[in-house]
């Protein structure tokens, strides 16, 4: 039986560059920045977004990130706690995060067993020592740095690369729907985050000075195209139009929504006509990043 009180209050694309969290100089990364300013657009829309939904009721974080890969399945936290250091393999100059972070056991298993019933292959993550990945903890910490709710984190499984964009697709909106049923049931009120840029070819020498800002421009127009296409898209409340192109957006920009957070988002919220908030837009290292905030509180106002 469903909670009446379950819902999706918010879904939020979130992308988790490591140099954001560099840029913000919290007390749990060791490297400091300058605070040059060299990704202040960004940081601009982070405050924008945690704005935005600082007066939302909501009890827990669910994230979807491209960098906890898993070959087989897809995969959910199932320890209460974790703590320990989160070192970014590409930038370990940028981000060494001391994370403290808990869990929604009960929820993270209500998914994992609603996505069964989905037909999907799922598992449990119950390693106690398990580092977890940065893309999840870049996130969070962007939306809401305090980190005094719980999370719910879910893996990528590699459905895109071992078989096709389209066959991915299918299980990430599966997926969505088994998260959204899993919330409703559970009687949670939930704030989704899809941690991932949209597209995502990026430069392969690092400047010496990280916060250089002439550093800092999109790799190539075609990318830039297809950004702000998607944003548009977006802003006129076409996420089912959108999904029909994804595809070609995968790769035409190389977009990281290849690892399926964003289909995953669309999915969980129905794939709703609303039009989106875009509260930023920029480039990290190439890599083009949407800060984008779906009010699925506002449709219910509005019915």
């Amino acid at each position: 039986m469903m909670s009446e009180s379950g819902k999706i209050v918010t879904g939020c694309l979130a992308p988790h560059p490591p140099h954001l969290v560099y840029a913000s100089n919290p007390e749990q990364n060791e490297p400091k920045s300058s605070g040059a300013g060299a990704w202040k657009t960004l940081l601009d829309g982070y405050a924008k977004l945690r704005e935005s939904i600082k007066d939302k009721e909501y009890d827990v974080i669910i994230v979807h990130t491209p960098h906890w890969k898993t070959n087989i399945g897809h995969h959910f936290l199932g320890v209460e706690h974790f703590e320990g250091l989160s070192v970014d393999p590409i930038f370990p100059n940028l981000f060494r995060f001391h994370f403290d972070l808990n869990v929604d056991v009960e929820l993270a298993e209500a998914i994992c067993a609603e996505a069964k019933q989905e037909g999907l292959v799922t598992n449990m993550m119950r390693n106690p020592e398990f580092r977890v990945d940065y893309g999840t903890i870049t996130s969070s910490y962007l939306v809401r740095p305090e980190f005094d709710l719980p999370i719910v984190a879910i893996s990528s499984a590699r459905t895109y690369f071992d078989y096709s964009d389209e066959a991915g697709e299918r299980e990430m909106l599966a997926l969505g729907a088994a998260t959204k049923r899993a919330v409703e049931k559970t009687g949670r009120k939930a704030l989704l985050l899809a941690s991932c840029s949209l597209s995502h070819r990026h430069f392969t020498d690092e400047p010496s000075d990280p916060e250089d800002p002439s550093f800092e421009h999109i790799y190539n127009e075609n990318q830039s195209k297809w950004d702000q296409h998607v944003m548009s898209l977006m802003q006129s409340g076409q996420a089912a139009r959108l999904l029909e192109e994804m595809p070609d957006f995968i790769s035409q920009a190389n977009a990281e929504v290849r690892d399926g957070s964003l289909t995953w988002l669309l999915g969980a919220m129905e794939v709703p006509n609303l039009p989106a908030k875009i509260h930023a837009y920029g480039t990290v290292i190439g890599t083009g990043n949407a800060i984008v905030e779906w009010d699925l509180l506002a449709t219910e106002v509005n019915a």
